[in-house]
């Protein structure tokens, strides 16, 4: 297993959208995307450096697709959560 093989990348990528789907609330999904899209430079040949530079651009790509799938898929503004029952009753 090497860090720069296209199908490491797309591997970890389907483990981490899998782990969303077991452990849902958005977070892990972003790191799928990273991860997917990072598969996908190597795909296409873009050389990305060594391994530490590979794992930045996965934080980066990570990290820009939490926050707009975090703007699509989160709470909207002046939304707000309201409980009509306690757990308790």
């Amino acid at each position: 297993m090497n860090w720069t093989d296209w199908w490491v990348w797309m591997a970890a990528g389907v483990a981490l959208a899998i782990l969303e789907v077991i452990l849902p609330g958005a977070i892990f999904l972003g790191f799928a995307v990273g991860a997917f899209m990072v598969g996908l430079l190597f795909l296409l040949g873009i050389p990305l450096g060594g391994v530490y530079t590979t794992f930045l651009v996965f934080a980066v790509i990570s990290a820009l697709a939490w926050f707009v799938l975090r703007r699509y898929l989160g709470v909207r503004k002046g939304q707000v959560k309201f409980f009509d029952k306690d757990i308790n009753d």
